[in-house]
């Protein structure tokens, strides 16, 4: 077996503060909001089956036991204790996490401490831009204001977060808007825009991405569905800024941004949902990735949110899939065994402390 005693979380956000009843817990198990079709349950997929495999027993119930009696262990025991419980078998000593989110979730300070672990911040530029926003009066104000919370928030985050992919396509185009275009943009917005409305706007999207990149914080890029292969003109114009780029969320395209690691040494490739919604496959699919990138140019993350029992679940199939992957290389003599303990430290957690200037814990 291949050992990996420390993960670092490279991505991930907070878990609810409140009990849940056993539709809003199910809710969480899919892979976008909403609730599952009528007549079926998001127990039944890869997550749901894992989350009662490994969670019962650490909550003092059997493997497998009936969701129904969970969540009502879940419920006897308290969110408070759920979560350090869930947390502190998770094997993650090290989270980064995302605060863009709504609702009542945990905050780095919180998760650290019922998780016994490290965290810090990472700050998504839309939410920012849009509370900016909300306390600006005139496009010079939100402008100047922002460029400030920008600064600000480097000084403190591990790294910026943008969906900008997501809510434009990837094939935004990559050069940073000339200072007019951006007035002109901000101008348009503000006038139209509700207070707590969201950011859409193209070339104040990409104004954020290149403030960000100025800050030389490494800066996680969402892909959503889209093909990451339509960034690489972004990814191009960034060469040499000094500013690492993380690729989240890239499957089903996960070979297609293990190339673009491999290719940008700027780039790197992030593991989480390409290894968490593929369950027993999940080895194969890392297979896939190493197969590209250089085993340097990957990291790990849960992307887990809401549930502490995401972070267990995504953990361990990711430990799963990458002692199963390289042990199988071991075994065949492709591999040494050191080489593979020292890869797999890498991908754990050496790759993720490096990019983000992390101390290991206990040397800060």
């Amino acid at each position: 077996m291949i050992e990996t005693p420390c993960l670092v979380d490279q991505f991930c956000h907070g878990v609810l503060r409140t009990e849940l009843g056993l539709g809003t817990f199910e809710a969480h198990l899919g892979r976008n909001p909403g609730p599952p079709a009528p007549g079926t349950t998001f127990f039944d997929t890869q997550t749901g089956f894992a989350v009662r495999r490994w969670c019962p027993p650490l909550l003092g119930l059997e493997p497998h036991c009936a969701p129904a009696r969970y969540l009502a262990r879940r419920r006897e025991l308290g969110v408070l204790e759920v979560g350090r419980r869930l947390l502190r078998s998770s094997g993650i000593t090290t989270y980064l996490v995302d605060t863009g989110l709504p609702g009542d979730l945990t905050g780095p300070a919180e998760i650290a401490a019922a998780g016994g672990a490290d965290a810090h911040e990472i700050v998504r530029l839309e939410l920012l831009a849009e509370q900016v926003a909300d306390t600006s009066g005139t496009v010079e104000s939100f402008l100047a204001n922002l460029a400030e919370a920008v600064h600000g928030a480097a000084g403190s985050a591990v790294a910026f977060s943008s969906v900008a992919p997501v809510r434009h396509g990837p094939a935004l185009e990559p050069d940073p808007p000339g200072a007019g275009e951006v007035r002109g943009a901000a101008g348009r917005w503000l006038a139209d825009r509700q207070v707590g409305g969201r950011l859409t706007d193209p070339v104040l999207l990409r104004h954020l991405l290149w403030n960000a990149v100025a800050s030389g914080r490494p800066l996680q890029l969402h892909l959503g569905a889209g093909d990451p292969l339509q960034l690489e003109a972004f990814i191009v114009a960034a060469t040499g800024l000094g500013t690492d780029l993380v690729l989240l969320h890239g499957h089903p395209y996960h070979r297609q941004a293990a190339h673009l690691a491999s290719v940008h040494p700027h780039v790197y490739a992030d593991l989480g949902p390409a290894l968490a919604h593929t369950g027993a496959r999940a080895a194969t699919v890392l297979a896939e990735i190493l197969e590209l990138a250089p085993f340097g140019k990957l990291l790990f993350s849960s992307g887990a949110r809401a549930l502490p029992e995401l972070h267990v679940v995504r953990a361990r199939v990711f430990r799963e899939a990458l002692g199963r992957a390289l042990g199988g290389w071991v075994a065949d003599g492709a591999w040494s065994r050191t080489d593979a303990t020292r890869v797999a430290g890498m991908i754990a957690a050496g790759n993720a402390r490096r990019v983000y200037g992390l101390e290991e814990p206990g040397k800060a």
